[in-house]
């Protein structure tokens, strides 16, 4: 079975997108989330997400690195499993460019020869151990965890993920679906985290599931199957430069997946960890050091303090369990 994996990635610093982002926005503003300086800027990181491909993960078949034309000066971009992906080669051209992460993902199966079974990955996104195949496609499913939580937040991103809800809701009966997936919603493996479900399972309504917010494996018939339901309002959503409360997100693909049954039981927050820098950089740290996950998330935010420092120390525990070069680095250009 074939697994690409797909990454989006974008370097703040560079002159040309600074023009871009300038002429269509103004200015980075961290007041508002979506034009904030941590949605944009690049951690330094990025060669050790290879190394931890490479060294961890080396079965994938290709890897589909997604800017808007840009590309760190140290990639080799002759290495045969690396698909260097514009914008322009998958985004219809009347909505570019694009600073919108949303739609950039919701269009995700257009990438040229993807591989029907892919897993997505954000740049801050890594792998810190071992991982076979069956860790995302078991049998050509994907692994996944189907349980709700709450969501009352009023921030974009929970408008968003309701945006998700209200057109899941349209389509799926919660009652058929929990009824013939009985064994999946009600699985012992998500222990406490199934809690919710329990609890209301008497509501006739899909809410928000829980969000691991790490590499996800989808299926490209998925992303066609929503598309052919809601194209107008994938479309609408298209035309958003900038994240908008009005947004649909790639969490519309995944509980779709569910709400079909593609998918079997897996608690993925057995081996999987988001961790906040602005709370949490220590235990970061301390669990890339330990490889104590298999896939972490190093989340920025713009009021980080010390960002400079922290990331220092981000870095050096990534050198220490992923030290070698790998073939995604020109080696006359390391840095």
């Amino acid at each position: 079975m074939d697994i690409d994996f797909v990454i989006t990635w974008v370097d703040m610093n560079d002159p040309i997108w600074q023009e871009s982002f300038a002429k269509h926005s103004g200015k980075i503003n961290n007041a508002k989330n979506e034009v904030s300086e941590a949605r944009f800027r690049d951690h330094g990181l990025l060669k050790y997400w290879f190394r931890g491909v490479e060294q961890f993960a080396p079965w994938v078949r290709k890897i589909h690195f997604v800017t808007c034309g840009q590309k760190p000066e140290w990639l080799n971009v002759d290495h045969p499993k690396l698909n260097l992906v514009h914008h322009e080669d998958y985004i219809p051209p009347q909505f570019l460019p694009l600073f919108n992460s949303s739609v950039l993902e919701v269009h995700l199966h257009r990438i040229p020869d993807l591989a029907e079974n892919f897993v997505y990955f954000n740049d801050d996104f890594f792998i810190i151990n071992d991982l076979k195949p069956s860790r995302f496609f078991n049998n050509g499913v994907p692994q996944d965890i189907a349980a709700f939580r709450m969501n009352m937040g009023m921030s974009l991103w929970s408008k968003c993920l309701k945006n998700n809800i209200r057109l899941i809701n349209q389509r799926f009966d919660k009652s058929a679906i929990m009824k013939r997936d009985h064994a999946k919603w009600y699985n012992p493996i998500y222990g406490s985290r199934a809690r919710l479900t329990y609890l209301l399972s008497w509501y006739n309504k899909f809410i928000t599931l829980r969000t691991p917010h790490n590499a996800q494996p989808y299926t490209k018939t998925t992303f066609e199957e929503v598309w052919n339901y809601a194209e107008k309002e994938l479309m609408e959503m298209s035309e958003h430069k900038f994240r908008s409360p009005e947004d649909f997100t790639q969490e519309l693909f995944r509980t779709w997946q569910i709400c079909q049954s593609n998918f079997e039981a897996y608690n993925t927050y057995q081996d999987t960890k988001m961790f906040p820098l602005l709370f949490r950089s220590k235990k970061a740290i301390k669990a890339i050091r330990e490889q104590t996950y298999s896939l972490v998330c190093i989340n920025d935010n713009e009021h980080m303090p010390n960002f400079d420092q922290t990331m220092m120390e981000i870095e050096k525990s990534f050198e220490s369990i992923l030290p070698k070069q790998s073939q995604f680095e020109l080696a006359d250009r390391l840095s």
